[in-house]
């Protein structure tokens, strides 16, 4: 087990990762320039030493450390302790959670690459909700969707919090940011994939309407408010909805892909 260091003083540079963690600013510039994210919690720091990626740094209070020793002292990484009020000195926050890591961004990958192998996938157009984006990676491993693709407007699946709604599991779930759009869809549409629109437009099909049993099969959502761009719907190769009550025009889209999600999962 990598011996533990005791951190003292908030300025120690070796924690200079896990500083003002609130600014989204300053974490988009310090983490995309260092090649770095942040995972918090002990669920979540569990799931990244257990996967791809690799490990930093780990920064815990004693508490934590007692609970999570055993899981992180095996990733072969610097394991910082600090008392809570140093820890949330550092962070800029009260880190209730007790324990934070960083680890290496990956290199990116061409969203075509992620195809092999996969048959159901999910795009994403222009989401910018942290938490949103979480829980859908969230709902995207609960249903077997194979990978995601980002549109070039998507926010960050490894911010922390969206790394955190989402229990870890977009570490799990293949991800890749596509360079431009929306010529992909198309491009897959060409390729013989039913790349689908999920609109709440009344000249939508219903969902019910999907062939569970066709494969390959990409789900395209867009952000809340807005929704999918007409560029994007006319990429795409049919636009199907989710069924609702008089009054009500739209959902939550991490519900709605869900769902779209449990739908294709035969459920």
């Amino acid at each position: 087990m990598t011996e533990p260091t005791l951190i003292e003083d908030p300025t120690d540079p070796r924690v200079a990762d896990y500083v003002d963690l609130t600014d989204a600013e300053l974490r988009r510039r310090v983490e995309h320039g260092a090649g770095v994210f942040i995972a918090e919690g002990e669920l979540v720091i569990r799931t990244l030493v257990n996967s791809p990626y690799r490990v930093r740094s780990f920064l815990v209070t004693p508490a934590l450390l007692a609970r999570l020793g055993d899981a992180i002292g095996s990733a072969g990484a610097p394991i910082y302790v600090a008392a809570a009020p140093v820890m949330s000195a550092i962070a800029g926050f009260d880190i209730h959670r007790g324990a934070v890591a960083a680890a290496e961004r990956p290199a990116p990958v061409d969203p075509r690459s992620l195809l092999a192998g996969a048959d159901r996938v999910a795009i994403l157009d222009g989401l910018s909700d942290h938490e949103n984006l979480g829980a859908l990676f969230r709902n995207a491993a609960a249903f077997g969707i194979g990978a995601v693709w980002l549109s070039p407007s998507c926010a960050d699946p490894l911010y922390r919090r969206s790394v955190r709604v989402s229990l870890g599991h977009v570490l799990r779930v293949p991800f890749a940011r596509c360079l431009t759009w929306p010529g992909p869809l198309t491009a897959l549409g060409r390729d013989g994939w039913d790349v689908v629109a999920l609109t709440p437009r009344a000249d939508a099909e219903p969902i019910s309407a999907l062939d569970r049993a066709r494969r390959p099969v990409a789900v395209v959502l867009g952000a809340e408010g807005p929704g999918l761009d007409p560029a994007v719907l006319a990429a795409c190769t049919r636009r199907l909805r989710i069924p609702m009550a008089p009054g009500v025009d739209s959902l939550n889209v991490a519900t709605a892909a869900a769902i779209a999600f449990h739908h294709l999962a035969g459920g």
